[in-house]
């Protein structure tokens, strides 16, 4: 092994933490009636978006925010069996959404995904990018490098 060390992964400071949590809440929340009205009766996206801001609040623990984030990646898998594009992707954007409690850098796959969701829901290309221009616009500009890594 050589004698250089791997840089240790951490999470940024709280404030920041939780500003990018919200924002990522945020994304996931817009595509969320699209996984409600595919999927009616399954709460589990809701619940994680919900979980995610009260970890933010400081009323829930990180392992909490973990259970729920993987209980909507299984309303997703849920939705790919019964053919629901849209909504299995706006139960993915829930699900990363809900992680960012666990680390940051979920935060850009909440948002990819939900405006994956609006896309296949609405009209393609272009809803997409409307959403995504909704998130850069949403998020702070000191954070965007967090949010979108690779940019816009």
């Amino acid at each position: 092994m050589s004698g250089e060390t791997k840089t240790k992964w951490a999470n940024p400071d709280p404030p920041i933490h939780h500003a990018i949590a919200l924002w990522a809440a945020s994304c996931a929340e817009r595509a969320l009636p699209i996984f409600e009205e595919q999927r009616p009766g399954d709460d589990r996206p809701r619940a994680a978006i919900e979980a995610v801001r009260a970890w933010e609040r400081g009323e829930l623990p990180m392992t909490a925010c973990r259970t729920a984030a993987f209980a909507a990646h299984a309303a997703a898998r849920d939705a790919t069996e019964a053919g629901a594009t849209a909504a299995v992707a706006a139960a993915r954007a829930a699900g990363q959404a809900c992680a960012v409690a666990h680390m940051f850098d979920h935060s850009p796959h909440a948002a990819t995904y939900a405006a994956k969701s609006v896309g296949l829901y609405g009209g393609g290309k272009a809803d997409r990018e409307t959403e995504r221009a909704w998130q850069w616009e949403n998020l702070a500009p000191e954070l965007r490098p967090i949010g979108f890594p690779k940019g816009l």
